[in-house]
């Protein structure tokens, strides 16, 4: 495979010069028309041989172009902070916004690499390490993120004389280390892992170059003219695809104009519409109530217990993360203040998740959420979450069809992350009736200090009740496993819900902190 990169090529000193302006006037450019732009993100990784140039290369670029809207980061051992969180955390707080460029080293690619020449993991393992990068990068491409990997190369000889050569440097002479002459004598041995790397890991929406490191002017403008012809054709292509998808858009509208069809009020579009109505949701039994008096026994019982484990949790370091999504006036906010007034309030944080801010729109919808994962031994309570990609964004039509269809498993992929790192995950759905939801909206109509509480918002989503039932059926039905279930609560009585939540965290952490 590498062959290809141990050819010696070389470009003289006059010629990179009469290249290298050119190329720096359509990187600058390009990099303008991105920030316009603003529809992609660009993730651009480099890995390969020490001494190859990465460094030098990712420092030329930040020259090149305008480094206040380029991301570098250069990964070594994870910090506590990084530690106490899924691995990909990291990875996640690090991406660039839409119309930014991202520039890598040491990234994703370097620890499953390194563990499988020292043969810390098997092959086996490699394998399902390199397809989480896959999932990943898989993930973010589907968003329309641009993603390019350098592979910077050179053979053993050459290698040996720039590690040479750059110790007899002053101000390069400290990038070279023990560990680098170690993995020079083990060179076979990390040639054959990165040849499996890259076959396992090169794909269409995500593809390496392997570029020849051992002449400066050559990988430079090898790198630069790759980036360049890269953005540009996914510029090109991003919108055709804009443009494409507003024609088909208008030509529907048109059409369904032509034939009588009132596009505001009309449901028969709506493929949801002509589906069967019965959802998991119809089999619950609405009528489950709670005494006061035994609701009271149960919540000092349940306090007291999950006040107990949640101290437990924080010493062992296990976190929390609550889920609670339901329809409008469901109760979630009472719970999550049942929950809370039995913890510490330094050691939970409530997340309300409403529309996202314009930061969040120019990121993938999952990048806010693994933001606020909590660290080891928290609680995070999120009021609505991340299925609102397959719940409101659904229904209102703010994501695709195509978009919501494959946040399923996007958003299985990043909950089992969060069950291999050890956090309790729980997920609530809190129902209610319709008609209980219209008594309970009349009420906050009466209540001074509940008022504000109901929105125009709240009484069109009362609109597409079916809409919304349907969408919560097939969320739980393609999102709730075996390791990461769906509790469905019957809400029409508040003070049952509240105890049944209460007792379902108490058992999940008990599970968690059986000590």
């Amino acid at each position: 495979m590498f062959e290809t990169a141990e050819l010696g090529q070389k470009v003289s000193k006059r010629e990179f010069k009469e290249r290298e302006l050119p190329l720096w006037e359509q990187l600058v450019k390009i990099q303008r028309d991105l920030l316009e732009y603003k529809d992609f993100q660009t993730i651009i990784d480099f890995a390969g041989v020490t001494g190859a140039g990465k460094r030098t290369t990712i420092n030329l670029l930040n020259k090149w172009m305008d480094s206040r809207w380029i991301v570098t980061r250069a990964y070594t051992e994870p910090s506590q902070e990084e530690r106490a969180r899924p691995e990909y955390w990291r990875f996640w707080r690090d991406l660039p916004r839409r119309g930014e460029i991202g520039l890598y080293l040491s990234g994703r690619y370097s620890r499953p690499l390194l563990d499988f020449v020292y043969q810390t993991i098997t092959e086996g393992e490699f394998e399902e390490r390199l397809d989480r990068i896959n999932a990943f990068e898989r993930t973010l491409a589907d968003d329309g993120a641009l993603i390019i990997k350098f592979w910077m190369h050179l053979g053993h000889k050459a290698q040996k004389r720039r590690l040479k050569s750059l110790e007899k440097d002053p101000l390069e002479s400290w990038h070279v280390t023990e560990n680098d002459w170690k993995h020079w004598e083990l060179y076979e041995r990390f040639v054959a892992a990165a040849e499996h790397l890259i076959q396992h890991t090169s794909k269409a929406n995500a593809p390496w170059h392997i570029v020849e490191g051992q002449d400066y002017c050559y990988r430079s403008l090898q790198v630069g003219e790759l980036i360049r012809d890269a953005i540009a054709g996914h510029l090109d292509w991003s919108r055709l695809d804009n443009k494409l998808r507003r024609e088909l858009i208008g030509r529907v509208a048109v059409n369904r104009e032509a034939a009588g069809v009132d596009t505001d009020t009309d449901e028969s579009s709506n493929s949801d519409s002509q589906r069967p109505i019965v959802t998991i949701l119809d089999s619950l039994d609405a009528s489950k109530r709670l005494a006061k008096s035994d609701y009271k026994r149960a919540m000092k019982t349940h306090a007291s217990k999950l006040n107990a484990l949640h101290r437990e949790a924080l010493r062992k370091e296990i976190s929390t993360i609550l889920v609670f999504e339901g329809p409008d006036a469901a109760g979630k906010g009472g719970i999550i203040r049942r929950l809370t007034s039995v913890l510490d309030a330094p050691n939970y944080n409530v997340m309300a998740v409403a529309a996202p801010t314009d930061e969040e729109l120019r990121q993938h919808y999952l990048w806010r959420f693994w933001r606020y994962l909590p660290r080891a031994g928290h609680m995070t309570i999120f009021d609505r979450s991340w299925y609102g990609r397959v719940l409101v964004e659904r229904v209102e039509s703010f994501a695709t069809p195509a978009e919501w269809a494959r946040a399923y498993s996007e958003i299985t992929d990043f909950e089992k992350q969060l069950i291999a790192h050890g956090i309790v995950l729980s997920k609530f759905w809190i129902d209610v009736t319709k008609d209980e939801q219209l008594a309970r909206f009349d009420a906050r109509k009466e209540s001074p200090h509940k008022r504000w509480k109901l929105t125009d918002e709240d009484w069109r989503n009362r609109n597409n009740w079916q809409e919304y039932a349907l969408a919560a059926h097939d969320m739980i039905q393609k999102t709730s496993t075996v390791s990461m279930p769906w509790t469905i609560i019957e809400g029409n009585d508040k003070l049952y819900a509240r105890a049944k939540v209460m007792q379902t965290v108490c058992d999940a952490l008990q599970d968690a902190v059986p000590d």
